[in-house]
């Protein structure tokens, strides 16, 4: 798999293993990058802009790829398991998101909030792709990641570990900052077309909204996971005054 930026480079160098050749732009200038590449002891090649364009599909590349291994992630129970620390864990399991902006971008805000991890689903959603983890400026590194077949079921299982399951809707919701989020908490967001799906929707124990006063109804996935997880932050960490 090829991966490309700046950001994702300062992550990657950092685990040089799992990085197979080096992919730098012939006359690039950003001297900090140069250095870091030279202090990798693995394969880097010269390659002119037209052939980094072609091998990033486009992508904003910094003048900087990589071909690296894939991305390792795992099964729930696996998931569960590398949780850290004794406090509350915290998940984010995305039903059927079908941007990988907006998979890289959740990935990011789970990153800042100390998320234990994110759950996908294996089908009919985005995985990490090398545009997810570009927008993930990283974060696809520092958070573990889960591929389940059912999202239902993994809530359900879950559920039974002790965690309360709050999926953002607008629908019989309450206003998210009214949310239970002392206790171990898995926050569910809807794909960008159609929400949380009915047999998710089933498992969640209760839904929370965003108050919308201007003339639009609905924010981009991202945002509204972003906005969910600090006010989350906000609440099991609040400020001392």
């Amino acid at each position: 798999m090829i991966v490309y930026g700046k950001n994702v480079f300062n992550q990657i160098k950092e685990d040089p293993q799992q990085i197979q050749e080096v992919y730098v732009l012939n006359n690039i200038k950003d001297q900090s990058v140069l250095k870091a590449v030279r202090q990798l002891k693995c394969p880097v090649k010269t390659v002119s802009r037209k052939e980094l364009e072609k091998m990033t599909d486009q992508g904003i590349h910094n003048g900087i790829a990589a071909k690296v291994k894939d991305i390792p992630t795992y099964t729930l129970d696996e998931l569960l398991q590398r949780k850290k620390g004794d406090r509350p864990g915290l998940y984010v399991a995305l039903d059927n998101i079908q941007d990988p902006h907006n998979v890289g971008s959740i990935l990011r805000s789970a990153d800042c909030t100390g998320v234990d991890g994110v759950i996908l689903c294996k089908h009919n959603s985005a995985g990490l792709t090398p545009t997810a983890i570009k927008a993930s400026t990283g974060a696809a590194y520092t958070v573990p990641v889960a591929i389940v077949n059912n999202l239902s079921q993994a809530l359900k299982q879950m559920k039974e570990a002790g965690y309360w399951v709050a999926g953002a809707d607008m629908d019989n919701a309450r206003d998210y900052r009214e949310g239970m989020y002392d206790s171990p908490t898995v926050l569910v967001i809807g794909s960008e077309g159609k929400g949380i799906s009915p047999l998710v929707k089933k498992q969640c124990d209760y839904m929370v909204k965003l108050p919308m006063v201007g003339s639009i109804s609905s924010l981009n996935a991202s945002v509204a996971c972003a906005v969910l997880l600090y006010e989350i932050l906000n609440q099991r960490q609040p400020v001392k005054r």
